[in-house]
């Protein structure tokens, strides 16, 4: 599954220093704003401990967990939604993202120019929301005089995506982001067509100076009274840190490097699950004496769709799923003793599939 998380924020707030910590690309990162023009796009693994541990168990030398794409998407300022500091292109780069990951200064740091003057994450905050907001309504306001003509001549499809237009036209126009407006099944695939950034998930990233979260630490509580108030998700970290933790190749290194600051993951981990959880997505796996790999679906989703994301053959030509939950296998040890246990079962079509199951199909073509 091709998942794409964009991180927005204003100039010089840790956006790229954060996407370099994520990618260890080296991305460029400078102390003036529009460093960043084109997106940069890095493909992340989302490390889980749950993989580590049935590896070790089945005994496969090859480990490949989830992925998640985070695209750094250059700073927005001030009237972006109308073009300002190249901001048409940067909203154009967010539109394409399934969910917004956006970064907000909490610390202090004279030799850090802010582009508003000052630290004050709930402004940024709002700077950005408002411009993803103004460009919303401009894309709204445009489709709804274009449906509504085809409306009038009785197009059915039409009039179904006006009702939806309508209401979140509103709400836009009452400062309100369009994820906050209901819609129905039908209107759902007309509504998502038109890529509204307001609708997308938001998370917060707190960037702070110490990397130890839940330190005293004004700007972070302000972050995240507006978080509970827009119901959205905050992750604490210190992009500065992250990198420098990144930099470590050796995963020992890593874990020493934690030790010493009293953390037992990385903050980079946490933001990982905090976006996984955002989009609604859930991991399954599949092991076997050649890999042990983490596979990424949605909630809800059945065995054969489950199957499809490792090959479109194997929910086509689905019979049957043997299943077992991996905090068994944890428990008695080995896949014989879960077996022994009763543990493993077979499930049908109808089988919706939950977190951290470990599953062999059987298919047929």
């Amino acid at each position: 599954m091709g998942l794409a998380c964009g991180i927005v924020g204003l100039p010089n707030v840790g956006k790229s220093t954060l996407f370099n910590a994520l990618t260890n690309a080296g991305a460029q990162a400078a102390n003036y704003p529009f460093c960043t023009i084109d997106p940069n796009v890095g493909v992340v693994p989302v490390r889980d401990a749950r993989l580590d541990r049935i590896a070790k168990i089945v005994g496969t030398p090859t480990i490949i967990y989830a992925t998640m794409e985070f695209v750094d998407i250059a700073g927005l300022v001030k009237g972006a939604s109308k073009g300002e500091g190249l901001g048409n292109k940067f909203l154009a780069n967010i539109r394409e993202t399934d969910a917004i990951c956006h970064v907000l200064r909490c610390f202090e740091d004279g030799d850090v120019v802010h582009v508003e003057g000052s630290v004050n994450p709930v402004r940024d905050a709002e700077i950005i929301n408002t411009e993803l907001a103004l460009a919303d309504l401009d894309a709204v306001e445009r489709r709804l005089k274009k449906q509504e003509k085809l409306a009038k001549g009785g197009d059915k499809e039409a009039v179904i995506e006006v009702g939806a237009l309508e209401r979140i036209f509103a709400a836009l126009n009452q400062g309100k982001a369009a994820r906050t407006v209901e819609v129905t099944k039908e209107e759902e695939p007309l509504v998502r067509a038109l890529q509204l950034m307001t609708r997308k998930p938001m998370l917060y990233v707190a960037n702070t100076a110490d990397p130890t979260p839940g330190l005293a630490n004004p700007f972070v509580e302000q972050v995240k009274a507006l978080a509970k108030a827009e119901n959205a998700a905050v992750v604490e970290l210190s992009c500065r840190t992250e990198a420098e933790i990144a930099e470590l190749d050796d995963l020992e290194e890593r874990k020493e490097f934690l030790a010493a600051l009293g953390l037992e993951e990385s903050g980079l981990d946490r933001l990982a699950r905090a976006a996984f959880q955002l989009l609604g997505l859930q991991t399954y796996f599949t092991a076997g004496v050649k890999e042990a790999r983490a596979w990424t679906i949605h909630k809800g989703w059945t065995a054969p769709q489950a199957a499809g994301v490792i090959h479109t053959d194997f929910e086509r030509g689905f019979i049957k799923a043997e299943i077992y939950g991996c905090e068994d296998l944890f428990g008695l040890g080995s896949e014989g003793a879960v077996a022994s246990a009763g543990k493993k079962r077979m499930e049908g079509k109808e089988y919706v599939m939950r977190d951290g199951d470990v599953v062999n199909f059987r298919f047929n073509v």
